[in-house]
C-alpha cells in the first residue's frame, strides 16, 4: 500500500498544466459528453479511462498485478504530456466505439460491386474517428468501355467525386469530419485530369490527393524521355507525354493550393516489410503510413521536448517512453475493436504500430540549435537512430513474451535473420495537430509555424490569438516583449526583418517561411531514415516563391529518398486552419 501511495504522489509530481487552448480543445473533441454536448469528464478521467482501458490487455500475457502496474505507467506518461496516442484512442478507449486506430487504407476494385462496397465501409471508419487512403489506381480510364452495359467508363475522378460527397454527409460520430487520401499513379490516363482537380479550391474539400510517383518517371524526368500512360484494364500503353510535362504540371498546381502530393511507390514498397503479402498503393490521409488494403495502424507521439533536461535530452527517460510507448501501442492492438473481419485479419496479421515524436521544434529551442542547419541535422541522425533502435528492441522483448506478429514467417524478418519482433513496423512519424495542442509543444516534426498567430480551430469560427512559450519567456527576460510586438507578428511581419531584435533570438526562433525548402525536405529526408514507416511534413514555402521552386523541392525530395512531398505555399489555398493575419486570399 505505501509504495502504491508513492507512486500515485510521484504521479502528481509529473502532472503538466493544460493550457486554455488544451483544455478548449479537449471539451470540443475528446471529453465524454451528456445528450446535450455538455462534457461530463475531466481531462484527468479522460487520461484515467484510455489508461485503463488499453492497460487491460495486459491480461492476456500477464496477472491483475502487472494490469494495475501497466494503467499507472500509461496515465503518468498522458497526464504529464509525454506521451499521446492517437486522436480516436483518446475519443474511444473505454467507450462503447472502441475503434482506436488513426489510419486505415481501402482496395478499390475495378467493379461498382467494389466501389460502393468500399463506400460503405469507408462510413463505418469515419462514423468512429478514423480516417481513410485509397488507390484509385485500378479504375479503367475516363470513356473507357463497359463491356456489360455498352457505355463508357466515367473514370476515376468521377468516382472519388462520389466518395468526397459520402464523406461530406458524415460527421465522424459528432467528433470530427472524414479525412481520406486518393492517390492515382503517374502512368494512369487520368492523371492530368487527376493533378487539376483541385484546382478550384472547392472540389473534393474532404480529400487530399497524391500522383503515384514511380522510380521509372524519375528516371524518365532526368532523361527529358515520355512517360507511357498505361489503360490498367487491358495494360494497354494509349498514350505518351513528355514526363517533364506531368512534373511540370504537379509542381503548378502544387504551387497554386497545395496539392497534389507526391508519393515515391517504389520508395515506399522498398521499406514494405511484408512484400509477399501484396504492394502497397495508398497511404493513411497525411501519407505518413503506407499500408496494405485493409490493414490500420494505431499512432502514438512522445513530446520531445518533456525530455530535454538542463540542456540536453534526457535519454534514459527518453528509452523509458519510447518503451513504454511501444508497449501501450501493442496493447491497444488488442482491446481495438475491427470494424471490419478483412480489418481485424490484416491489422492483426502483422500488428503495425506507429510510435512517433512532436515538439521537435520546441526541443530544437530549448537546446540553443536553429532548425534548419547542420546542427539540426546532426541531433536528428543522433536522436532517430537511438529512437529507432530503442523501439526495436522494446517490440523484440515484446515479441519474447508474447510472440512475433503472425505474418512474420512472410516478412523481411523472417527472411533475412534480422530481429523477431512483435510489429512489423514500430515508428512512424506524423502530424499531430490537434495532440500538440493538447501536450502545449509544436507539431511534429515541423519548425514553428509563427511566434504569434491566430488559429482557426475545426468546428468553429474563432480566431484564437497565440504567442509561442518559449518566445514569450526569452523577450520578456531580455526587455523586448511588448503587446505591439505581438501584434506585428500576428500581422504577419517577420521577426528577421525587424530592428532591435537581438541576432541570436532571431537566429534560433525561426519559422517555416524563414526556412528554405531545401532545408524543410533533408529534415523530412533525415527524420525518414530512421523510420519504418514514413514521415508527414509539409515543406513550406513563402507566398512569392515560384513554380521552379516547388518543382525543385519534388526533384530533391526524390534524390534524398524520401517516400513522399506535400508543398504548401503561403496563403495558396481560400481558408487555412493557421493565419498570420486575417487577410487570407
Amino acid at each position: 500500500m505505501k509504495d502504491e501511495t508513492m507512486e500515485r504522489s510521484a504521479i502528481q509530481e509529473r502532472k503538466a498544466k493544460l493550457t486554455p487552448v488544451a483544455i478548449q480543445l479537449l471539451k470540443r473533441l475528446y471529453l465524454r459528453k451528456d445528450s446535450e454536448g455538455n462534457p461530463i469528464e475531466t481531462p484527468e478521467e479522460l487520461f484515467r479511462r484510455v489508461a485503463e482501458n488499453v492497460a487491460s490487455a495486459e491480461q492476456l500475457y500477464g496477472g491483475e498485478q502487472e494490469v494495475r502496474r501497466m494503467e499507472e505507467e500509461f496515465y503518468a506518461a498522458m497526464s504529464a504530456l509525454e506521451f499521446l496516442p492517437n486522436s480516436p484512442a483518446l475519443m474511444n478507449a473505454g467507450r462503447e466505439l472502441q475503434q482506436l486506430s488513426a489510419c486505415f487504407v481501402l482496395p478499390v476494385e475495378d467493379s461498382v460491386q467494389s466501389i460502393f462496397e468500399t463506400m460503405k465501409h469507408t462510413a463505418l471508419i469515419h462514423q468512429s474517428g478514423g480516417g481513410t487512403g485509397f488507390s484509385f489506381s485500378r479504375l479503367r480510364p475516363k470513356n473507357d468501355l463497359v463491356r456489360s452495359s455498352g457505355g463508357r467508363s466515367s473514370g476515376p475522378i468521377s468516382f472519388i467525386r462520389v466518395f468526397d460527397q459520402a464523406t461530406e454527409a458524415i460527421n465522424q460520430g459528432g467528433f470530427r469530419r472524414g479525412a481520406n487520401m486518393a492517390v492515382l499513379r503517374v502512368d494512369h490516363p487520368d492523371v492530368m485530369e487527376f493533378i487539376s482537380s483541385k484546382e478550384d479550391g472547392t472540389s473534393l474539400t474532404n480529400f487530399n490527393i497524391s500522383v503515384g510517383i514511380t522510380d521509372a518517371f524519375m528516371e524518365a524526368v532526368e532523361k527529358d524521355e515520355p512517360c507511357e500512360l498505361i489503360n490498367p484494364r487491358t495494360q494497354a500503353v494509349v498514350k505518351r507525354l513528355p514526363a517533364r510535362e506531368i512534373l511540370d504540371a504537379i509542381a503548378q498546381m502544387a504551387w497554386h493550393s497545395g496539392e497534389p502530393g507526391v508519393l515515391f511507390l517504389d520508395k515506399i514498397n522498398a521499406k514494405n516489410p511484408t512484400p509477399s503479402l501484396g504492394v502497397i498503393e495508398g497511404t493513411n490521409p497525411c501519407g505518413e503510413q503506407p499500408l496494405l488494403p485493409y490493414e490500420s495502424c494505431v499512432l502514438g507521439s512522445i513530446n520531445l521536448s518533456r525530455v530535454v533536461m538542463d540542456g540536453r535530452i534526457d535519454s534514459h527517460h527518453l528509452k523509458e517512453l519510447i518503451w513504454l510507448g511501444v508497449r501501450f501501442l501493442d496493447d491497444v492492438l488488442d482491446v481495438n475493436r475491427y470494424i471490419l473481419p478483412e480489418i481485424e485479419r490484416a491489422s492483426l496479421g502483422n500488428r503495425k504500430i506507429g510510435l512517433g515524436v512532436m515538439g521537435f521544434a520546441d526541443t530544437l529551442i530549448l537546446l540553443g540549435i536553429r532548425y534548419g542547419s547542420p546542427e539540426c541535422l546532426d541531433l536528428i541522425e543522433e536522436l532517430m537512430s537511438f529512437f529507432a533502435r530503442e523501439a526495436t528492441q522494446a517490440s523484440a522483448a515484446l515479441a519474447e513474451k508474447r510472440g512475433v506478429f503472425p505474418n512474420f514467417p512472410y516478412s523481411i524478418y523472417g527472411r533475412h535473420g534480422m530481429p523477431r519482433v512483435r510489429n512489423a513496423t514500430r515508428t512512424t512519424v506524423a502530424p499531430t495537430g490537434s495532440l500538440s495542442l493538447v501536450a502545449g509543444c509544436s507539431s511534429g516534426i515541423e519548425p514553428l509555424y509563427a511566434l504569434a498567430y491566430e488559429r482557426l480551430f475545426r468546428n468553429g469560427d474563432d480566431l484564437v490569438p497565440m504567442v509561442h512559450p518559449l518566445f514569450q519567456q526569452v523577450a520578456q527576460e531580455r526587455g523586448f516583449w511588448s503587446e505591439a510586438l505581438m501584434d506585428r507578428l500576428i500581422r504577419g511581419e517577420s521577426l528577421q526583418a525587424m530592428e532591435g531584435i537581438p541576432g541570436d533570438v532571431k537566429s534560433l526562433f525561426v519559422t517555416a517561411y524563414d526556412v528554405h525548402y531545401e532545408w524543410h525536405v533533408r529534415v523530412q529526408a533525415f527524420f525518414e531514415r530512421y523510420t519504418d514507416s514514413a514521415v508527414s511534413k509539409t515543406i513550406n514555402f513563402p507566398r512569392d516563391s515560384s513554380v521552379e521552386d516547388v518543382r525543385q523541392a519534388i526533384l530533391l525530395a526524390s534524390r534524398l529518398g524520401c517516400l513522399g512531398i506535400t508543398v504548401y505555399r503561403d496563403q495558396s489555398r481560400l481558408q487555412q486552419p493557421l493565419r498570420t493575419s486575417l487577410k487570407v486570399g
